[in-house]
């Protein structure tokens, strides 16, 4: 019950918030692109270097976290190529597939984390997005240049370029550069970051909720049920129980479980239409997790964290 009042309920208000606001209030989608790129450039990178330059990090193993993320990324991914035939899924229709199985919403999981661990979660969470944002942008455009429909060599060299100037990445590493060197937040920059961390959460789940869609087409049915299959619940109990036996902390573990079990991020779609995806499946798939991710989010928490 805690968690539900702490994390779910104020995710699905400010998610729903977020969704009428956008349909029903304010239509201009310059604003909700604004408030995604204020939150996704300034806000949330603030709120990881705050998080991370004063948590101690002494007990987060950075070996066992990177296996226990990499592992499974690697596995299901490389499954569903294996299986494309099978499965019917070719071309830029797997590649949404690939997508929807691995990519992370962050704005959703730091609310959880948040709301579980405090500052400490945040911080674990700011950790294990810098293993999984880079890990998952690399699978998906390998998929995407191999499946997708487009000639990508351009938007290929593009997407590379935004992931060695991710803003995510780059607050992790400037948090870990204050935390580990002893600088820690140096008191004339500790109000004006604190300040901009603020918003990241609210404003983080309002773009999300914004961005939900549940326009599906009838042949998608088994590509959405497959990949929330693999987002919502394989993925993360597989993460939990590779973090288990390799010993990670109780803080690093809800991190795992928590990057790994949280819906697809609408930033796929747009990943999707740049290099020959399919789009429509892709804003199919993230609609439905997003919605769906609500009530799996805390189930696959109880099974893997319960004391």
């Amino acid at each position: 019950m805690h968690l539900v009042t702490t994390a779910v309920l104020p995710v699905v208000l400010v998610l729903a918030l977020g969704a009428v606001l956008r349909r029903r209030v304010v239509t201009d989608a310059g604003f909700w692109r604004g408030m995604e790129w204020l939150s996704y450039h300034v806000f949330t990178p603030a709120l990881f270097v705050e998080s991370i330059a004063r948590t101690s990090l002494r007990e987060v193993s950075p070996v066992p976290l990177l296996l226990s993320l990499s592992i499974p990324v690697l596995a299901v991914s490389m499954l569903l190529v294996a299986l494309r035939r099978p499965l019917r899924a070719e071309g830029p229709q797997l590649t949404s597939l690939v997508q929807g199985s691995i990519r992370i919403n962050t704005y959703i999981g730091l609310v959880f984390a948040s709301a579980l661990e405090g500052t400490a979660g945040v911080a674990a969470f700011a950790l294990a997005a810098s293993v999984m944002v880079p890990l998952v942008n690399v699978v998906s455009v390998t998929a995407l240049s191999f499946f997708g429909a487009r000639d990508h060599e351009a938007a290929t060299t593009s997407t590379w370029r935004h992931l060695a100037t991710n803003p995510l990445i780059l607050g992790c590493l400037a948090g870990l550069t204050l935390n580990l060197t002893g600088i820690g937040l140096p008191s004339a920059i500790a109000v004006p970051v604190e300040m901009l961390a603020e918003p990241a959460l609210v404003t983080g789940t309002l773009v999300a909720g914004a961005a939900i869609t549940l326009r599906v087409r009838l042949r998608d049915g088994l590509d959405i049920t497959i990949a929330s299959t693999i987002k919502l619940i394989a993925l993360p109990l597989a993460a939990a129980a590779l973090a288990s036996a390799l010993g990670l902390t109780a803080a690093a573990l809800t991190a795992v479980v928590l990057i790994c079990a949280v819906p697809t991020a609408p930033s796929a779609y747009i990943l999707a239409g740049r290099m020959g995806g399919d789009a429509q499946l892709m804003a199919s798939i993230t609609g439905a997790q997003t919605v769906l991710s609500t009530a799996t989010l805390p189930l696959v928490l109880h099974l893997t964290t319960a004391t």
